[in-house]
């Protein structure tokens, strides 16, 4: 039987991943076995400059905290995982989905976004979506294009006036 010293060490830490995923947008498990130490730290770096975090857990420990969250990741907690933590929505899945297609040891499993637990699909989904720069960018342009056209349409009203 586990003393109570581990016992609180055990629940500290399932209280650490639960505050994680409350204070998170994004949370993405996933598998990094096959990774290099070096490629690792380069996720991690990359990730940090999205303000996310990436932890190991044991599985047991993640399970107990998703439980408390009443939140299932059934068939997902085998083998070694990692989990990503993101105070922002976007980044850090774009960041992680584009790490994933140049190494292909990582595979990206499940995740919870915005409080809902989401499959690969949405995930994948949520990583084409443009940043907010190209989002605003592409807003600008739509705009400068309505009024582009409306300088053509007067132009060619005052050609038509100057005529008569």
């Amino acid at each position: 039987m586990a003393s109570k010293k581990v016992l609180e060490l055990k629940k500290e830490v399932v209280s650490n991943i639960v505050d994680g995923i409350k204070g998170s947008e994004s949370v993405i498990l996933f598998q990094y076995q096959g990774l290099t130490v070096s490629e690792l730290s380069e996720l991690r770096k990359k990730l940090r400059e999205t303000e996310a975090t990436v932890k190991v857990y044991k599985n047991t420990l993640l399970k107990r905290a998703l439980d408390e969250l009443n939140l299932s990741f059934e068939g997902f907690l085998e083998g070694p995982n990692a989990i990503l933590f993101g105070k922002n929505l976007l980044e850090p899945i774009k960041v992680l989905a584009d790490f994933a297609k140049n190494h292909e040891k990582l595979e990206i499993r499940i995740g919870i976004i915005s409080g809902s637990v989401a499959d690969l699909a949405t995930i994948n989904e949520y990583a084409t979506i443009p940043s907010r720069e190209g989002l605003l960018t592409m807003l600008a342009a739509g705009m400068m294009e309505h009024v582009r056209n409306l300088s053509i349409a007067l132009n060619l009203y005052a050609e038509g006036k100057e005529e008569n």
